[in-house]
């Protein structure tokens, strides 16, 4: 018995150290880092956006009569506002045009803004100078997706951009599956939920999803969007399985059957806008599925509405009515 139990022990202890070892092992590879890495450049861009919003519209109290595109230009604006050293040449070097520059000055100087007080200097400063120190973040980040994207994914690299290359790996999780996804997989990649909703309700299906941040998907007319799409998903698809099974660069080859594409589908004829057929929209019709509200449960399948829509089988009433399955072992057992 004592035998059986050390054998036990000793067969756990082995499984979980081959167990551990395969964990490393795979996190071992660098494209795990590389999809930490894209999602985290993703969600600071929009934290980014988010707080040069804000940053903004603070600044905009003071200095209502100035407005700056430039999120670097107007953090660099905030922290010498919050300075109290609004220095002509300063701003001028700051705004890169002598005459903007002059303007700007002058608006600092005879704004009817708020007037800022010791308190808020403190705030503003700190707050800009954080916008400022996300946006050296950021770049170390894309500096990094673009190393190791081109190291990784060369051919998917060279198709489009790292950080395409990069977004498509954090969606699939990993090398090896994302090298096994057909063309129409990784065309809809991004768009998981209006697929669903397609194939739930009926409506429009999708035809790209990350795949409209290339130029050329932007830029396209609406009719042949989905077409060029479905190009680049045909070649992403070739460039993943050279990225990950044969180790080859095949990029330039796939350029140019690439641009013979495009240019074959610019200059097909314009097709005319099909309407689609809002009957196949099944969004708006009431009591659709077994899984609506009980309120609606009468009326979809309930057994009222079954015994009403059931054929006449005749008068029932002279069949005999049962018993519960838990009367039969009481007395009265001769009614059975």
């Amino acid at each position: 018995m004592v035998d059986l139990m050390d054998r036990r022990e000793d067969l756990r202890r082995k499984m979980l150290e081959k167990a551990k070892e395969g964990m490393k092992n795979t996190y071992e590879k660098e494209e795990f880092i590389l999809i930490q890495a894209s999602n985290a450049f993703e969600e600071s861009n929009k934290s980014y956006n988010l707080a040069n919003e804000r940053l903004s519209e603070w600044f905009g109290l003071y200095i209502p009569e100035l407005k700056v595109g430039n999120f670097i230009t107007l953090a660099n604006l905030a922290i010498m506002l919050a300075n109290r050293d609004p220095d002509r040449d300063k701003i001028i070097e700051l705004v890169g045009n002598d005459e903007r520059g002059e303007e700007t000055y002058k608006m600092i100087n005879e704004t009817i803004g708020r007037e800022l007080s010791d308190q808020e200097t403190k705030a503003l400063r700190g707050f800009a100078e954080y916008t400022l120190s996300a946006l050296k973040g950021m770049d170390i980040l894309a500096e990094y997706i673009k190393t190791t994207a081109e190291k990784l994914l060369p051919n998917v690299t060279y198709l489009t951009d790292d950080k395409m290359a990069a977004e498509l790996l954090s969606r699939a999780g990993s090398m090896e599956r994302l090298a096994t996804m057909p063309a129409s997989t990784i065309q809809l990649l991004g768009a998981e939920k209006a697929l669903f909703k397609h194939i739930k309700y009926g409506s429009r299906p999708p035809k790209y999803g990350i795949l409209f941040k290339l130029a050329d998907v932007t830029s396209a007319p609406k009719d042949k969007k989905g077409r060029i799409a479905r190009v680049y998903a045909t070649k992403i698809a070739i460039a993943l399985k050279a990225d990950y099974y044969s180790k080859r660069f095949i990029g330039e080859l796939l350029k140019t059957d690439l641009k013979k594409s495009l240019d074959r589908i610019r200059d097909s004829p314009h097709k005319d806008k099909v309407e689609f057929d809002k009957s196949k929209d099944r969004r708006d019709i009431p009591n659709r599925g077994r899984y609506n509200n009980r309120s609606n449960s009468r009326s979809y399948g309930s057994r009222d509405n079954r015994r009403e829509s059931a054929p006449n089988r005749g008068d029932n009433s002279d069949r005999p009515r049962f018993r519960k399955r838990n009367d039969r072992n009481t007395s009265n057992n001769a009614d059975w």
